[in-house]
């Protein structure tokens, strides 16, 4: 899977298969996407390379409320993979026809009031979940 940053400044390539995608419904995770949620993926370091543009990544730390630290093009508003504890969280734009799925929905106890999240849709969790191998749990293909 290859994918890039809105301006095309940043390329990257996951291989491998990826997990399914977990979204985060959190205000500042709102706020990033301009959506109802942020979506997702979380890859093995050894799954992830970078093909361009590393050199232009900057970063932003959300602090506890939401977790990982958000990845940036210096001087765009475009989200790029950023690592996180040992894996590398995707929020860019992954080229189409990717098969992807969601597995996860974390903070959904403050999600905005209009957002509806489909209840047969993977497993809810009303704050982050209490560590990363419960939500790896979720994200794993069946």
């Amino acid at each position: 899977m290859r994918g890039n940053c809105l301006c095309g400044a940043v390329e990257f390539e996951i291989v491998g298969e990826a997990t399914r995608l977990y979204q985060c419904h959190c205000s500042l995770c709102r706020k990033q996407s301009g959506s109802t949620s942020n979506s997702s993926l979380l890859i093995e370091p050894e799954s992830f390379r970078w093909l361009g543009g590393e050199d232009r990544i900057s970063s932003y730390v959300k602090g506890r409320v939401s977790g990982p630290t958000s990845a940036l093009i210096a001087g765009l508003p475009s989200p790029i993979p950023s690592a996180a504890q040992g894996t590398s969280g995707s929020q860019a734009e992954l080229d189409g026809g990717i098969p992807l799925e969601v597995g996860a929905h974390v903070c959904v106890g403050s999600k905005a009031t209009w957002d509806a999240i489909p209840a047969a849709e993977g497993t809810q969790f009303e704050h982050l979940p209490p560590d990363l191998e419960t939500l790896l749990e979720c994200l794993r293909r069946r």
